[in-house]
């Protein structure tokens, strides 16, 4: 499958649309369903957390945090592998998979407002992709985070 900039679907919706993920997989209808967008500062996606993704203080879960900023980095990953023509293997549902996520929590974010997600692929070779994420609200950075992606070789 190949990327359309033209239609109004996400990354995730074009590029893995049946995949189970937590955090950004389409067909996990119990899951988060991250919907990532081309812009012009990279891959760009607004996320509401829930109620239950409390850390118990009233601010948005760190492993919450965590999941979408893995989940965001993969759709500019998976963009820039469509974009360059490494498609997923034969047996392999994504081109690449996470290899490391150092995450970096700055601020509290809010547990009761929309934060938006910025992703930027600043490394890419066959062999592996460096994305750099960011989670914001209110004009501020609240986490980022450096993605590590290997290419997916099933077994």
């Amino acid at each position: 499958m190949t990327f359309d900039a033209q239609s109004p679907l996400s990354v995730q919706e074009q590029l893995y649309p049946d995949l189970p993920c937590f955090g950004c997989g389409q067909g996990n209808l119990e899951g988060l369903r991250l919907r990532s967008y081309p812009s012009e500062a990279g891959v760009s996606a607004t996320f509401r957390p829930w109620p239950q993704h409390d850390n118990g203080l009233g601010y948005l879960n760190g492993g919450i945090i965590s999941t979408v900023l893995d989940c965001h980095s993969a759709a500019a990953v998976m963009l820039e592998a469509d974009r360059l023509g490494w498609p997923a293997l034969p047996g392999a549902p994504l081109a690449y998979v996470t290899a490391g996520l150092n995450v970096r929590y700055l601020r509290p974010s809010p547990l009761h407002e929309d934060v938006d997600l910025i992703a930027v692929v600043t490394a890419a070779s066959e062999a592996e992709m460096v994305a750099e994420v960011e989670l914001l609200w209110d004009g501020k950075v609240r986490a980022t985070a450096t993605a590590l992606w290997k290419r997916w070789y099933p077994r």
